[in-house]
């Protein structure tokens, strides 16, 4: 058991088992599971590989703009082409750029590793009965445990975000903003957007983040339970690509990602938005439910 994990399951265990139902006494247990989980050396390399997409991103974009590739092209409904074409005329766009090139992948692995390890990482360490050794309850646990990944979740986006307005605020102009329905909008208010944008692609993981945390309660293994969260992700990464499985797309939890580039359009296009959110929901009910079956009926041996 690591220094972290051990001050972790001291601070959790309260001095009187009323203690434990206390709201306050939750939040700690809460803010103690974010801290461990932020502080821990694989979560730092996630979030440095997260950062450093948008910085390729934009010198690429900046090395082909001075080698003469130019980077001309109006707004449309492309999500990834139309902002990165967008980048050299204003760095803005490289935070749009960045988000529709890591949701697909980067993003959604990043939160599945955190996710699959969240219980079978403590049962393959041996910390798990030591964390139920306290009278939280299965339940509080494992609600504490799925918070931790949302607010991984949030972090995540918001690292990609922040980079790449850094970045994109560095090497290139940045001004008013062109909305994909070709309106102008100031500066201020583009960034309005884009922090709406960041939480629009946060929300739009939970679903898969309790996919994850479900398979996380099957498996002492944290390697595997990682292993077929991220296996699960491109199987659905697949399916979603497949033409002829077109009727099955708007039940895949992946099938709405892109919607977040409605956000950039004046006024907000609800509609795709509205079916994600919708179809986040439903997948955490789902999974929420068969991990809280699974995980409070399981006999925890380590």
């Amino acid at each position: 058991m690591s220094q972290a994990e051990k001050s972790q399951a001291v601070r959790v265990r309260p001095s009187d088992p009323q203690g434990s139902r206390n709201p306050l006494w939750t939040l700690g247990l809460l803010r103690s599971e974010i801290t461990t989980l932020l502080r821990r050396h694989r979560t730092y390399a996630l979030l440095a590989v997260l950062a450093a997409v948008p910085v390729l991103i934009g010198i690429a974009v900046r090395i082909e703009t001075d080698g003469g590739g130019g980077g001309e092209g109006g707004p449309d409904g492309g999500a990834g082409p139309a902002f990165l074409a967008q980048v050299t005329n204003n760095g803005f766009f490289l935070v749009f750029a960045a988000l529709a090139a890591t949701l697909p992948v980067f993003l959604p692995m990043a939160v599945g590793v955190v996710a699959g390890d969240a219980i079978a990482g403590e049962a393959n360490s041996g910390t798990l009965r030591y964390l139920l050794v306290a009278p939280a309850g299965r339940t509080r646990l494992l609600l504490v445990k799925y918070a931790s990944v949302l607010a991984f979740c949030l972090v995540a986006t918001l690292v990609v975000a922040v980079s790449a307005l850094a970045v994109g605020a560095l090497l290139f102009p940045v001004g008013d903003v062109t909305t994909i329905s070709g309106t102008r909008i100031g500066f201020g208010e583009g960034l309005v957007r884009a922090a709406l944008t960041a939480l629009v692609v946060a929300v739009s993981l939970t679903g898969f983040a309790a996919i994850g945390l479900f398979v996380s309660t099957l498996t002492g293994s944290g390697i595997g339970a990682m292993a077929a969260t991220v296996g699960l992700l491109i199987t659905v990464q697949i399916l979603d690509s497949i033409p002829q499985l077109s009727g099955v797309h708007p039940y895949l939890f992946a099938h709405y990602w892109m919607s977040f580039a409605d956000v950039l359009r004046e006024p907000v296009y609800w509609d795709d938005l509205s079916k994600n959110f919708q179809l986040q929901g439903l997948y955490v009910a789902v999974f929420g439910s068969a991990a809280w079956a699974r995980f409070t009926a399981k006999d925890i041996t380590a």
